[in-house]
């Protein structure tokens, strides 16, 4: 049940990741600082998913 397509998540890190890089713009240029530091703390979780997943040793 839990292996039905293990491809989809670093998939969903990596669109994750461009999500995230998409709202710290937004939120940049409505000068929301506190969100920036939120976005980039989801963007770290993403970008150790996907690197977890699709680095040289996938976990």
């Amino acid at each position: 049940m839990l292996d039905i397509a293990p491809v989809l998540v670093p998939v969903t890190a990596v669109c994750w990741v461009l999500l995230m890089i998409g709202a710290m713009i937004t939120h940049l240029r409505h000068n929301e600082a506190k969100f920036i530091v939120l976005n980039l703390f989801y963007l770290a979780l993403a970008a150790f998913v996907a690197w977890g997943r699709l680095g040289p040793e996938p976990f």
